[in-house]
């Protein structure tokens, strides 16, 4: 069993709110970012090395859709998978009471596999609110159709400032044939004058004994720009 990074598209209602404008306008915008780690719901996806990603993104009314990239290393033998390509588009927008929503499906690629059959696809859905005062909830459902597995997280968040922010999610992965495990992290974003976002997050599972080194726990630290 193979897994990826974290993307929470409501984990909090603040990201709703921030892409709302862009919607209303249809802009495109891009994303880089290098990580001392790709952790993905809480297992290494680098092999606990260094990681570069990006994506780009396109969004036009309640609708938006994108691609985002990083490298990967599976310790997958003569498959040697060094890449992940993401696919994604779907729905989000708020109700009259303010909290949002947001459904999508994601089609994850390995484009180098060779013969290893890693791609899959989700169906995800989720909900967010943010309270008076900074305070933002949000939970998210996962689901692969094809290997039947689920993934359900929730989040909370506090802004301190417009630049500085701090939230904390717990998940669970359910696997159809087993193997299922918990993951939880909490971290911090600080956007610096120049426009860099300085990331530092703390993750941890309890699935080291099903799978190995990249379930324990580990702090990672990221540098990434908007474009």
């Amino acid at each position: 069993m193979v897994s990826k990074l974290s993307r929470a598209g409501v984990a909090l209602a603040a990201l709703t709110a921030a892409s709302g404008a862009a919607y209303a306008e249809g802009e495109w915008s891009g994303n880089v970012s290098l990580a001392s780690d790709y952790v993905w719901r809480g297992l290494s996806q680098s092999n606990e090395d260094m990681a570069i990603s990006g994506g780009f993104d396109y969004a036009n009314g309640m609708f938006y859709a994108g691609t985002w990239a990083s490298n990967v290393d599976f310790e997958d033998g003569a498959e040697d998978t060094n890449m992940e390509l993401d696919f994604y588009g779907g729905m989000a927008s708020e109700f009259a009471n303010g909290v949002g929503w947001d459904v999508g499906v994601i089609y994850y690629s390995y484009p180098d596999a060779e013969d290893a059959d890693y791609d899959f696809l989700e169906i995800y859905g989720g909900l967010s609110y943010e309270f008076e005062g900074g305070v933002g909830i949000g939970g998210t459902v996962s689901w692969d159709p094809d290997s039947q597995n689920v993934y359900i997280e929730g989040s909370a968040g506090y802004s301190f400032t417009d630049e500085f922010a701090v939230d904390a999610t717990v998940g669970n992965y359910s696997f159809d044939a087993g193997g299922d495990y918990t993951n939880w992290s909490l971290g911090g974003t600080y956007s610096t004058p120049v426009g860099i976002d300085l990331g530092l997050r703390y993750h941890d599972t309890d699935g080291e004994d099903m799978y190995g080194s990249i379930a324990e726990e580990r702090v990672v630290f990221s540098i990434s720009k908007s474009l």
